[in-house]
């Protein structure tokens, strides 16, 4: 009955949260196929069928930045030592990974926090794969500091998710209040959003990656006003997260020097998703995680794909962690997460 009210739990969270952290639903269009949260129904295998896969490592993404990270290791030969497989939805990785069934998942931040607190700290945070992937789009030029967006109406996605306490966050830290110096018009998709700019309803949309990219290729003279990990850096101190990978804790035990093992890959995997962009393009559209691979390459550059571990990634992870506790606890679990949730700190 435990298992079955932790589980029952988690799967409510994971649906709560934004699963992209600044993401919207998908669409039908092609930049909205790349969202993390896409159909719950689209999910493709990395490699075999688990009847024939490889004796190793369990790991699931998510479409979009969080994984794309990974798929020079998933193309490689170290990568037949493991078990990929590909998730439209959250929702869809959270029961397996609290059952055993997955040992690792690229995943949104927050959700990796409530993952801590609901499974009672069986997992654990290896690394941050995504940085801020959140944009200011205008059509026109009068947006050239977060100051200037005071009395402008602002559209976007993700009410009471990630995004919006992303928002508010550095609006209220440049003295903007975010309830009555703008106006914030949440819409339920990315594309929605798009659209009001492309009617002229709205001139200021805050997107993610890659769906940036995509938007500023179908309306003429939108432009990118501010990038929001560059505001956030000034006045967080620290940079804004996206995605982590996570892992079960009694996967890393059962083999710590494999896991890290798998982790120096990993990190040569993010080398070549931000030095081999063609590369790595092509290999984001035959895994599925971009749809088209000249979209994969152009977004690829403003995706902020890193490998952080250590001191720097518990840093920002904290940071970032404290801002969405106070606009919302439930957003990371309800508590923060304790020091034992950041491996090797």
């Amino acid at each position: 009955m435990k298992v079955k009210r932790m589980l029952a739990a988690v799967v409510a969270a994971a649906m709560s949260l934004s699963l992209a952290a600044c993401g919207a639903s998908a669409s039908s269009s092609e930049a909205a196929s790349t969202a993390e949260t896409a159909p719950a129904s689209t999910v493709a295998e990395a490699t075999a069928s688990p009847e024939t896969a490889a004796e190793g490592l369990r790991i699931a993404g998510l479409k979009g930045p969080t994984t794309m990270g990974l798929v020079n290791l998933m193309n490689s030969e170290e990568g037949a030592d493991y078990t990929f497989t590909m998730y439209g939805a959250a929702d869809e990785i959270v029961p397996l990974l609290v059952k055993g069934e997955l040992d690792a998942a690229a995943i949104p931040a927050n959700l990796a926090a409530t993952l801590y607190q609901k499974t009672e700290g069986q997992v654990e945070v290896a690394c941050v794969n995504t940085l801020g992937v959140l944009y200011i789009l205008e059509k026109g030029d009068s947006i050239q500091s977060v100051a200037d967006l005071k009395g402008q109406t602002i559209v976007t996605t993700g009410k009471g998710t990630t995004p919006e306490y992303v928002l508010r966050y550095v609006l209220s830290e440049n003295g903007i209040d975010p309830d009555t110096d703008v106006t914030i018009e949440y819409c339920s998709e990315a594309t929605e959003a798009l659209s009001q700019v492309q009617a002229g309803v709205a001139n200021i949309a805050m997107l993610p990656q890659p769906f940036v990219t995509s938007a500023l290729s179908q309306v003429e003279g939108l432009r990118v006003a501010l990038d929001m990990n560059e505001e956030w850096q000034k006045v967080a101190g620290s940079q804004l997260v996206t995605g982590v990978l996570v892992v079960r804790k009694d996967a890393v035990e059962a083999d710590p020097d494999a896991f890290a093992t798998f982790l120096d890959g990993y990190a040569a995997s993010v080398e070549a998703a931000n030095t081999d962009l063609e590369g790595t393009a092509a290999l984001c559209e035959s895994y599925g995680i971009v749809a088209k691979a000249a979209l994969a390459q152009k977004a690829l550059p403003e995706c902020n794909i890193v490998f952080e571990t250590g001191e720097q990634m518990k840093t920002d992870l904290t940071n970032y962690f404290q801002v969405l506790y106070d606009a919302d606890p439930t957003s990371v679990g309800g508590a923060l997460p304790a020091d034992d949730f950041y491996y090797g700190v």
